[in-house]
């Protein structure tokens, strides 16, 4: 089970929501109504969403609320998230932006009280079970991901280098053997360089054996790649995250 630093992943979740923060202060009226990449939803319910998210981890049960169906529901996840997002549409946007403050404050609160053996414990994440470190990490990415949705949707980009980048590339780096080998069907043998480029830049080699992709420091006998993927770091999220 993959443990981490409580430090280091709970100081890039906390600037995650500061700098959400600060960016949805900036917002006018028909910028939080603005429709983003996330099907369905606004920049105002991107920021529902997550207060939803972060309610759940204080032990808020979903509100009971009417959702009603959506074709970008698919999933029992999908419909809670739904729940929280819709109680909010009605809301102005300051007020949402005041929840969020607040909630994000609480979870602060709460993860400064736990020990590094408590983000050591085993928890569901959404990648199946694993820490609740790697549960918070996960968060760092979801809210990041979300927050390049509302810079998108409101043509204020920003935000694609330091701390929390790094810490949101740490966690893409686990699945991305998966992405070559599985969902990118690299045939056996293959030696795949993603190099990213931008202010995240940094190199992931992934070798597939016996059908499964694997980080790599250096291919086997220092052989060359048999194929090389040169992008941002930026546009890599936006395409792995879907």
């Amino acid at each position: 089970m993959l443990t981490l630093d409580k430090d280091r992943v709970v100081a890039a979740l906390a600037e995650e929501w500061k700098v959400i923060a600060e960016l949805c202060a900036g917002l006018d009226e028909a910028d939080w109504a603005a429709p983003t990449d996330c099907p369905g939803w606004s920049v105002q319910d991107n920021l529902s969403h997550i207060i939803g998210t972060e309610r759940m981890l204080l032990g808020e049960p979903a509100p009971a609320t009417d959702a009603g169906e959506a074709p970008h529901v698919h999933n029992d996840i999908g419909r809670i998230n739904e729940l929280w997002v819709a109680e909010r549409r009605p809301r102005p946007p300051a007020a949402v932006l005041e929840e969020f403050s607040e909630v994000t404050a609480a979870r602060r609160e709460a993860l400064a009280a736990m020990t590094q053996a408590d983000f050591d414990a085993e928890s569901p994440t959404p990648a199946g079970t694993g820490s609740y470190g790697r549960f918070m990490r996960i968060r760092t990415l979801d809210c990041w991901m979300h927050e390049q949705d509302i810079r998108g949707a409101v043509g204020r980009p920003g935000h694609t280098g330091g701390p929390v980048v790094e810490t949101v590339l740490d966690e893409f780096a686990c699945a991305v053997g998966f992405a070559v080998a599985k969902l990118g069907r690299a045939p056996e043998g293959a030696r795949v360089l993603i190099s990213l480029t931008g202010p995240a830049a940094r190199d992931w080699r992934v070798q597939v054996v016996a059908g499964r992709g694997g980080l790599v420091a250096g291919f086997d006998g220092g052989e060359q790649p048999t194929v090389t993927i040169r992008t941002d770091a930026h546009t890599y999220t936006r395409l792995a995250g879907g």
